[in-house]
């Protein structure tokens, strides 16, 4: 009875201890920071710019302070709760989806009744008596590194019912972003130090009457269930390549569940590709084993006396996406050595300053800044030409390989360091993983005890 005690209590412990040990290598954070854009945002500005007899005019922009994450087509959708009676008696550069119950008005009614507005950016050709700055492109706006130039988007609202002094109107409340999918999460509307606008000639400066700030971050785990890229290697130096992880977006499973994916061979491919739901963001991906829309692969490409060359490629699996203005970004430490970049745009990215191993690359216009859907066009690909520093470069221990990459400002998947491709010189490899060793000192340890 006591060895039976004594042998439970053991295996109980031992239990235990391994499922802390499991809980540390595996986790889900539904966080929204982003390690290498620790202050990326959708900030919204609410400036009334004018009082009207019964409540305001607005500007309304959203700015995407995100350094490499756009908002892609179909563009953003943006919604809020009011917080009293407020109707939107008209608007420029946006529209509501719907417009309410608006009967209480026996004249010309208002543009939207509902408690809760969804608008939506008007699209490009809009007549320009319908215009404001920043506005009218179909709600897809661009990242901040990438294009400084074209990051807001913008509209304005006249508002009935709301007040008409600082001290009677309300911020609207329960603000949602969809950009174009679920992701971010919006704060309350902050009462902000008033926007100042200039004029197109630059003489004059106005002030907006009020302004209330309401910023929106992005979480990955929040926007989609599982992840949309992948990262695969391969090295001149080692004949395996090492694949995206097995089921890495998903599994096959057309027996449970018909369409998950499409075989590129199959005669039917043109009709399941054109037909009923090829608008929809859901992803409709050729059949892998890892079932990604997106794999980038990272090939050690040659070795110089004095400088390393890599091969990029990202190839698109998704048969519902063509990727306009797609970005990548890769973390190496060897960035800071970067010599020369072939077919590609490079800034480079340093949330921490004194550290210069990010790099944000993107297509060049009109060449390769549009990623087809699945298929043979569907790639795009660029070779990195880095200078050695004598003091830190090596092709041992996986040092060649990237430490993170990002494909539109989604993390991708990395294959599992021990499955690295290695230095065919090197006298052993491991053939068992962290966990393998833990686990069995663990068992070593218990079976003494």
């Amino acid at each position: 009875m006591d060895y039976c005690f004594r042998s439970l209590t053991r295996l109980s412990l031992s239990t235990i201890v391994v499922a802390i040990l499991l809980s540390s290598f595996s986790f889900t954070s539904t966080e929204a920071y982003d390690a290498l854009d620790p202050n990326g945002n959708i900030t919204i500005k609410w400036d009334i710019i004018s009082w009207t007899p019964d409540g305001y005019v607005a500007v309304v922009t959203m700015y995407n302070f995100q350094q490499y994450r756009h908002v892609s087509p179909p563009g953003w959708t943006l919604g809020w709760t009011w917080a009293k009676k407020e109707v939107i008696w008209s608007m420029m550069g946006a529209q509501t989806t719907e417009q309410g119950d608006c009967s209480r008005y026996k004249s010309a009614p208002p543009h939207c009744c509902k408690k809760t507005p969804t608008v939506v950016d008007l699209l490009p050709g809009t007549p320009y008596n319908q215009q404001i700055a920043n506005c009218c492109k179909g709600g897809v706006i661009n990242s901040w590194a990438q294009s400084p130039d074209n990051y807001a988007s913008s509209f304005q609202v006249s508002v009935g019912a709301a007040g008409t002094t600082n001290k009677t109107v309300k911020p609207p409340k329960n603000f949602t972003l969809l950009a174009p999918g679920p992701g971010y999460t919006c704060g309350p509307g902050v009462v902000g130090k008033p926007t100042k606008f200039i004029t197109a000639d630059g003489r004059r400066v106005t002030q907006a009457m009020m302004t209330w700030n309401v910023t929106c971050t992005y979480s990955q785990f929040l926007a989609q269930k599982t992840p949309t890229c992948c990262v695969s290697l391969s090295s001149f130096y080692n004949e395996t390549i090492v694949p995206c992880p097995t089921c890495t977006c998903g599994c096959q499973n057309n027996i449970t569940h018909p369409g998950s994916c499409v075989n590129p061979n199959s005669p039917y491919l043109a009709s399941v590709v054109n037909g009923p739901g090829k608008n929809s963001l859901t992803p409709l991906v050729q059949c892998t084993k890892h079932m990604c829309p997106i794999r980038v692969h990272w090939h050690v490409k040659l070795n110089y006396k004095e400088y390393w060359r890599v091969k990029v490629t990202i190839t698109n699996f998704n048969y519902r996406m063509n990727y306009s203005q797609w970005n990548l970004v890769a973390q190496h430490p060897n960035f800071d050595n970067l010599t020369q970049i072939f077919s590609f745009n490079y800034k480079p990215l340093t949330p921490y300053s004194s550290i210069n191993d990010t790099a944000m690359l993107w297509g060049v216009k009109f060449y390769n800044d549009f990623l087809n859907q699945a298929g043979p066009l569907g790639n795009v690909q660029s070779e990195l030409l880095f200078r050695k520093d004598k003091s830190t470069f090596t092709f041992e221990k996986g040092w060649a390989f990237p430490r993170r990459i990002y494909f539109n400002g989604d993390n991708c998947v990395m294959p599992p360091p021990d499955a690295y491709p290695y230095l065919p010189n090197a006298s052993s490899r491991l053939s068992f993983s962290l966990l393998t060793l833990l686990a069995t000192s663990l068992a070593f340890f218990f079976a003494f005890v």
